[in-house]
């Protein structure tokens, strides 16, 4: 896991190098004829990716994306109209039979399907029309690290490109760099207090939601830490109940507009007595007093978050070794899942 996890700059470089064609060709596609309907289809690492994806697309492009509930397909069998659907398909193997029909289905109904994947043979490959390849390599680690940052990546590489924005291609461009700077943070502070934890908060919000909610499975497939994903404006309703003295939260807090209030919740909740971790970049105001954790900035602001996750992956790893489990065998656990 830890080898796969520092691998990822050099496996972004890697993808951000190939396939300029088929990324332009699809964004070409999705200016000249947007479809109404856009859909995401997922499991796992892959919807957290998913689900970064589909917030840039609404927040830049102002088109509404839905998760789609794959049973709706595969069990009761329901018959989605096709035109004027894309689907988006996000897996590292291509193998789950729940994400293959689906886009096999679609594709025969006249919608665009797409699919992000890290197997370019894979029956999930074959199924879409446009395939956009990860380029993450063989992926051994039970974890899934690697290949989930470089989803991120040809997810805001594609919404880049459908924008236009040059901005963020040039700043896309310098990320191997930048990822290489985040994975030699150090997160240690995080260690002491959850090596004995029985549960724990992640919060996040904006694009950083997606990164908690990744966070929150790495503590449980490898940590055995019951890990909760919460925006910072959902945790404040019925979770807010739990959080008392010695109360465990990580605060992921990288640069964005989400950033003011992810700090403002980190210092209430560290009055109440809870014990907060807060990621921040060095400076960010507000944060005096918090026991922070080093993030880096990237060229922009929309890549922080995938800064963040490369940093994290480090250190979820290593407390999984301070809490007696071996990160490479997680219980119960395999690397290709096929649920249908």
């Amino acid at each position: 896991m830890l080898e796969e996890a520092l691998s990822a700059p050099d496996v972004v470089a890697r993808q951000l190098a190939c396939d300029a064609a088929a990324f332009q060709a699809l964004a070409g596609r999705l200016r000249q004829a947007p479809p109404p309907g856009l859909l995401t289809l997922a499991r796992g690492s892959s919807d957290h990716a998913a689900q970064h994806l589909a917030y840039l697309v609404m927040a830049r492009l102002g088109r509404l994306v839905t998760s789609l509930p794959m049973s709706l397909v595969t069990l009761h069998r329901s018959r989605l109209a096709g035109p004027g659907l894309g689907s988006f398909a996000f897996s590292q193997s291509g193998q789950s039979p729940d994400l293959v029909e689906p886009t096999r289905a679609f594709r025969a109904a006249g919608a665009l399907t797409v699919a992000l994947v890290n197997d370019t043979a894979s029956p999930l490959a074959v199924a879409a029309e446009h395939v956009l390849p990860l380029h993450a390599g063989e992926e051994r680690s039970v974890a899934a690290t690697k290949s989930y940052i470089a989803q991120l990546v040809a997810g805001v590489r594609l919404v880049a490109d459908w924008q236009a924005d040059t901005g963020l291609a040039a700043a896309l461009a310098g990320l191997p760099q930048q990822l290489a700077q985040a994975s030699r943070l150090r997160w240690d502070a995080a260690l002491e207090p959850l090596r004995d934890a029985r549960q724990l908060f992640v919060i996040g919000r904006g694009l950083g939601l997606a990164v908690a909610q990744e966070a929150a499975l790495k503590f449980k497939e490898v940590c055995g830490l019951h890990a909760e994903a919460f925006s910072a404006a959902e945790v404040q309703h019925g979770p807010m109940a739990l959080v008392g003295e010695g109360w465990p939260l990580l605060v992921l807090a990288p640069r964005g507009p989400a950033q003011a209030g992810l700090v403002e919740l980190a210092q209430r909740m560290h009055g109440r007595g809870a014990c907060v971790r807060l990621a921040v970049p060095a400076g960010t105001s507000g944060s005096a007093g918090l026991v922070t954790l080093p993030l880096v900035e990237t060229g922009h602001r929309d890549l922080d978050a995938i800064a963040a996750v490369q940093t994290f992956y480090p250190m979820v790893e290593a407390l999984a070794r301070e809490r007696g489990r071996d990160p490479d065998r997680p219980p119960f656990l395999s690397k290709v899942t096929r649920t249908h």
